[in-house]
């Protein structure tokens, strides 16, 4: 699925498939520059089989509206009405076979290129996800070694898991190959360097194809990049927990800009990149707040901006002095996860 991404858009999929009866056996968001791109695998409600084709077509057209809820009179245009669609296959391979994490990521690489996120947000109100911090340790540039016919592509910024796997997929995504490659790490940073040629056998030869290729680097190297609280949850699995999990978290005010879901022997373990409607980063004071309305429901929460990792488990006998201003959405959690509670087991 791609779209342009809203709050609470993640939440609405993940009702629509509870709706249409679906049960998630394993899915992936990535939002990054006002879209979405989100890769979920499913299986029949009632007996967990494979759906049939004319149930996946109207499950297709069905998320295709939930897509296109956001889409006014005044952007219909072709353009932007292929942004937001839904494409069903059993599996992300030819052959049906179930992909790897690998397949996924990949999968997910293409479909933020195929929306175009490397430019500006096409919306209102849905925050970029880097940190002015990230941008400004992030520098890509380009030059042409005309002697050997090849393209430099130059990369400095924040090391990370998985950094080089993102630039060479949008390389390789954007039709280049690449000749010979230098990589090193110093520190909290990573320096990439890449000799390309386009598939023709030839070098970028104008600027608006540096530029281009510039952003779609850019684009690649900031979508993993998640500012904010990372929130894992165990439970047992049934048909709709995901549903009910992320209406939750948007009914409370909170974006989910990046989800893991997997299930395996009847658990499910979901993983959460949230963040404040705003685009601001939620205080701890907040999350341990929550934690402490949610009663006996163990959960692990991660600071992405800090090196603080917390990871207590809740009770409903401890007490925690709170600012009265989260009182009214404590007791809001409480309630809503009253009947989820017993679903959860520690982590």
């Amino acid at each position: 699925m791609t779209g342009r991404d809203r709050p609470g858009l993640f939440s609405e999929i993940s009702a629509a498939l509870a709706d249409l009866h679906c049960n998630v056996v394993e899915a992936h968001a990535w939002s990054h520059n006002a879209r979405l791109a989100c890769v979920v695998y499913i299986s029949e409600e009632s007996t967990d089989k494979p759906i049939d084709h004319n149930r996946l077509a109207a499950i297709e057209d069905h998320l295709t509206t939930v897509l296109r809820a956001t889409t006014s009179p005044r952007s219909t245009n072709e353009e932007n009405v292929k942004q937001q669609e839904v494409k069903t296959a059993y599996g992300l391979n030819p052959e049906g076979d179930q992909g790897t994490v690998t397949d996924v990521e990949r999968r997910l690489h293409q479909l933020m290129l195929s929306v175009r996120d490397f430019e500006s947000p096409i919306i209102m109100g849905s925050p970029r996800l880097v940190d002015s911090k990230e941008e400004k340790m992030l520098s890509v540039c380009i030059e042409n070694c005309h002697e050997k016919g090849y393209s430099i592509v130059s990369i400095q910024c924040k090391d990370r898991k998985r950094l080089m796997f993102d630039t060479v997929c949008t390389l390789t995504d954007m039709q280049y190959v690449i000749f010979h490659a230098s990589v090193d790490s110093r520190g909290d940073y990573a320096f990439q360097e890449y000799f390309i040629r386009h598939v023709d056998g030839y070098a970028m030869s104008t600027e608006s194809e540096k530029e281009r290729v510039i952003k779609c680097l850019e684009a690649a190297i900031e979508r993993r990049v998640c500012e904010g609280i990372r929130l894992e949850l165990c439970a047992n699995n049934r048909i709709g927990l995901l549903s009910d999990i992320t209406r939750v978290l948007r009914e409370n005010g909170l974006a989910v800009v990046r989800a893991d879901i997997a299930t395996e022997g009847g658990r499910a373990r979901n993983t959460f990149y949230i963040r404040d409607i705003s685009g601001n980063n939620i205080d701890m004071t907040f999350v341990k707040s929550m934690k402490t309305e949610m009663g006996e429901i163990d959960v692990a929460v991660n600071d992405e901006t800090t090196t603080t990792t917390t990871t207590t488990t809740t009770n409903t006998n401890n007490s925690m002095t709170r600012p009265s201003s989260f009182r009214s959405l404590g007791d809001l959690m409480k309630s809503q996860f009253e009947k989820l509670s017993h679903n959860f087991v520690a982590i």
